[in-house]
């Protein structure tokens, strides 16, 4: 079975990464012998450094603070809409009750 380079592309992250298994690590370095090319993108990708530091997954506590948090903003940024839907309406009714009484007479 003759694995594509399409499928070597999908697993070179992972094996940049040294987080492939030990026979996806064979896998891709046999491919890696045959493409020269991609060697070579391999390797210098290898030895890129990444800017920043990797996220760290958030422990429970930590995941429900920031779903509170954002729910309230959440809650902030609805208020404001219809406060400013509001004022949008009584402005409306303003201006026609203005343009009622001016035209009336």
């Amino acid at each position: 079975m003759s694995i594509s380079r399409k499928v070597i592309l999908d697993l070179l992250p992972l094996y940049i990464a040294d987080e492939a298994s030990e026979d996806t690590k064979i896998l891709v370095e046999k491919y890696l012998e045959t493409d020269p090319e991609l060697a070579d993108i391999a390797k210098r990708l290898a030895t890129k450094e990444l800017p920043g530091e990797s996220p760290v997954p958030l422990n429970k506590e930590d995941e429900m603070e920031t779903y509170k948090e954002a729910k309230r903003l959440l809650f902030q940024r609805v208020m404001v809409i219809a406060a400013l839907l509001a004022a949008s309406v009584v402005a409306v009714l303003v201006l026609a009750a203005i343009i009622y009484f001016f035209f009336k007479g």
